[in-house]
C-alpha cells in the first residue's frame, strides 16, 4: 500500500494565540521579509495535495495567502489538537499532514516519508521525531493522519483531553526518525 500525494492536504497550523511571542501573531512574523505562515506554506504544497491554514486571528492576512483559511471549531485555544480538528473537518483528502507556521526549514521530503512510514507499517499516525541525545523525541505538530481519526478526536477533546500523546497512544501511531534536527 502507499499513500499518493495527491491523497494528503496540508494543514499550516497558525492558530495559536501567541503567548510566548507577548500575544504576537507567529504566522505573521517575518522571516527574511516573509511571514512564516507563506514559508510553511509554500514548503508543504509541492509535498502535498491540497492545502490550508487554521488560524484563529488575522484571518483575511492569512487568507491574502491564497488558500482557504480556518478558524478552530473549539472555542478557547485549546491547543494544538483543535487545529488538527479544524483540518480534519474540512479535508477532502483520506490523510492530513500538520506543519506549525514557525518552522519554515523542514525537511522538503517531510510528508513522503511519513506517508511511506504510515504506510508500511499500517500506521494511522505518523509523527516525525528527533534524536535527543539517544532518545526519539516526536514532533508531533509535524505529523500525518488519517481522516477516520475524527471522531476519535472528537471524543477525546470533548472529554477534557489536550495531549496530543495521549490522544495518538489510542491509535496506530509511527515515529519517523529524521536527522534535521535544527529543521523542526
Amino acid at each position: 500500500m502507499s499513500i499518493s500525494r495527491e491523497d494528503i492536504t496540508g494543514l499550516v497550523l497558525a492558530g495559536g494565540p501567541g503567548t510566548r511571542k507577548g500575544g504576537a501573531d507567529r504566522g505573521l512574523q517575518n522571516h527574511h521579509g516573509i511571514p512564516l505562515a507563506l514559508h510553511a506554506l509554500l514548503r508543504v504544497q509541492p509535498q502535498v495535495g491540497a492545502t490550508m491554514i487554521s488560524a484563529n486571528r488575522n484571518l483575511s492576512a492569512y487568507e491574502s495567502m491564497g488558500v482557504p483559511v480556518w478558524p478552530d471549531s473549539i472555542e478557547g485555544y485549546i491547543g494544538p489538537l483543535a487545529g488538527l480538528l479544524t483540518g480534519l473537518e474540512h479535508a477532502e483528502t483520506a490523510w492530513l499532514v500538520t506543519v506549525p507556521c514557525d518552522a519554515p526549514g523542514f525537511p522538503d521530503d517531510l510528508v513522503e516519508r511519513l506517508a511511506q512510514a504510515a504506510a508500511a507499517q499500517g500506521a494511522d499516525i505518523a509523527v516525525a521525531a528527533v534524536n535527543d541525545h539517544g532518545q526519539l523525541l516526536a514532533r508531533p505538530a509535524f505529523c500525518l493522519l488519517h481522516m477516520e481519526l475524527i471522531e476519535s478526536l472528537v471524543a477525546f477533546l470533548h472529554a477534557g483531553g489536550r495531549e496530543f500523546d495521549q490522544w495518538a497512544s489510542q491509535h496506530r501511531t509511527v515515529l519517523v526518525p529524521f536527522e534535521e534536527s535544527a529543521a523542526f
